[in-house]
Formats: C-alpha cells, structure tokens, sequence
C-alpha cells in the first residue's frame, strides 16, 4: 500500500540523512589513502543499504549520484538524495550530477543520451590524466573499478602487442602504451568512444605511431583481423553486458554470446599469450570450458579495488586466460 505524502516524504529524509552521513564516513576513510595515490575519482556509497539504491562516486570536488530505478520510483528522490550528500560532504549544487540507472534486458536499449554539453573535464589517476563527461551520458568515460585491473595491464605490457577490445575512452590502451607496449589496436564500434580514446593518448602524450585505432563492431574486427593473420601478446575484452544496433545484425548480449567472443579473440593471440575478460553483468554465468587454452583462472579479487568491496554482489567479474604455448 503506498504510504501518504507526508510519510513518504519523511522516509525519503530519513534515507536522505543515512545516505549522507554513510557517504561522509565512507569519503573521509579513503580520501587520504588515494590523494598519497594521486586517484582523484573514487566510490563512497555503493547501495551498502539495501534500501538506498544508490551509488555515489566522487570526482575531485564533483559528485556523481546514480539511483537503480524501480516501478516504486518517484522522481523526488533522487535530487533529495544528492542534495543531502551534496551538503553532508560542502559541494555546490552546480557540481552534483545525478544519473537514472536500470537493469536491462536482452533488445532495450538502456541509456538515452542525457544532454549534449560536450564540457569534458581531466581527472588524474596516478600518473595519468583522463577526460570524464560528467553530464551527458550515463557512464563518465573513467570506470574506476577497473584502475587495478588497468595497473595489471600496464605491467604486464612490456615488449608486447597489445589489444583493446570495446576500448571505450582507450584508459586500458593508455596504461599499456606506457606500459612499454610495442604495439596497441584498440577497437570500438562508437565514432564518439575512438574520438575519446584518441584524445586521452594525447592527453597522456602516447604518440600516435603504433598506436591504432579502429572504430569496427568487434566481431567485424575479429573475423578481419583472423583474415589478415593479425596476432597479439596480450588482450583486454571488456563488452558491455547488451548492445544493440539500428538494423539488429550487431546485437549482442555478452551471457549468450562470450563463448564465440572469446574463441575468436584465443584464435588471434600468439602462443601463451593473456587474455583478461570482465564482464559487469550481474547474472553471468561463464561458459569457458571449450576454449581449448592452457589455464582459466578468475582473479576478481584482485581486480576489485577497496572502494568497491561493501557489495554484496562483485561490481565486475574478471578472468585471466592463458593460451597454449
């Protein structure tokens, strides 16, 4: 039975406040640790309540507030929500962004395009800079809980060929070029994702030269690349959980579809060379028994920064996945 106004109202401010003072506690934890790291962009609520759902990231003096939406919903939570954190951690209301999150199902489309601000702002991570969007899409163009897995990239780098599968703003191709990579292809079927790529390597200063690319749907990619007896060391496959495309032939949904993804992906790697998957679908169920590859092994754990570790459920699943000498 839905509550009266004024009850509903008073619910939402008792959330209001135990969100804030989680995210309060949560920020002052982890802000010193990561500016000793020079991390600027890092998670302090992550739906820790089970009836707050919300996460809330920050971003150097900007918060990001994200609500998983329900039929339940009501369009004064969320900004009650940001507000209330907002004030707990003294952010003008100017530097609070908030963002509608659903579950998605195989065919719907998730994210519409929010605005089409094109104000880009740097965040560091470490000893890189990135461009984040904090207005116009739904994800920002820095997936923070994948800056460990991007640090075991980096040094797992050195002397080798390296490929970027659905390389989105390129920060894995970045940390692999400095990284000592030879060479770096990075794939992604979005004009706007190759642009931003190409802008975050110059940002980091990674020349151009041996450093390509190439705006392709990936299974395109694959079956070219197999043609022309493309091989590489070392790769990142990191699809989102659904895609879509206008005329349905580049449809994908990564439960159904990673054991093909991932047999062509084995099938342009030299021998012993790594593959590391994630997936971000919180229903996957890995099917990786027919591979054919010398070790499978999941290291979520330790891709799973501590920012991101008070989930029930891991933000990300990850595999390393070591091909045949």
């Amino acid at each position: 039975m839905a509550l009266p106004d004024a009850a509903l109202l008073e619910k939402y401010r008792h959330q209001a406040h135990m969100l804030a003072n989680r995210a309060k506690k949560q920020y002052r934890h982890l802000k010193k640790r990561f500016a000793r790291q020079n991390i600027e962009v890092f998670r302090i609520y992550d739906w820790d309540i089970p009836e707050i759902r919300a996460v809330v990231d920050w971003y150097a003096g900007h918060l990001v507030v994200g609500e998983y939406t329900r039929k339940q919903s009501t369009p004064d939570w969320l900004p009650m929500m940001g507000a209330a954190v907002a004030e707990a951690l003294e952010v003008p209301p100017a530097k609070v962004h908030l963002k509608t999150r659903r579950t998605g199902t195989q065919g719907q489309k998730r994210y519409e395009r929010l605005a089409r601000t094109e104000r880009k702002i740097v965040m560091s991570e470490r000893d890189f800079k990135f461009y984040v969007n904090l207005d116009d899409y739904v994800d920002t163009g820095l997936f923070s809980d994948h800056r460990d897995t991007r640090r075991m990239v980096r040094e797992m780098a050195d002397g080798k060929d390296f490929l970027n599968l659905f390389c989105y703003s390129g920060t894995f191709t970045c940390y692999a070029a400095r990284g000592g990579a030879r060479s770096t292809t990075s794939v992604d079927r979005s004009r706007t994702a190759i642009r931003w790529a190409r802008e975050n390597m110059a940002l980091n200063s990674i020349p151009s030269k041996g450093h390509t690319l190439v705006q392709a749907h990936v299974f395109d990619f694959l079956e070219k690349a197999a043609a022309d007896a493309r091989r590489f060391d070392l790769a990142i496959v990191d699809p989102p959980s659904f895609a879509t495309s206008r005329d349905g032939a580049h449809n994908m949904d990564i439960v159904k579809d990673h054991p093909r993804l991932l047999e062509m992906t084995v099938a342009l790697m030299k021998p012993g060379g790594t593959i590391l998957f994630s997936t971000n679908h919180q229903a996957f169920a890995p099917r990786m028994e027919r591979l054919g590859v010398a070790g499978i092994q999941e290291i979520t754990s330790a891709t799973t920064p501590e920012d991101y570790r008070n989930r029930k459920t891991p933000i990300h699943r990850c595999w390393k996945i070591t091909v045949c000498p």
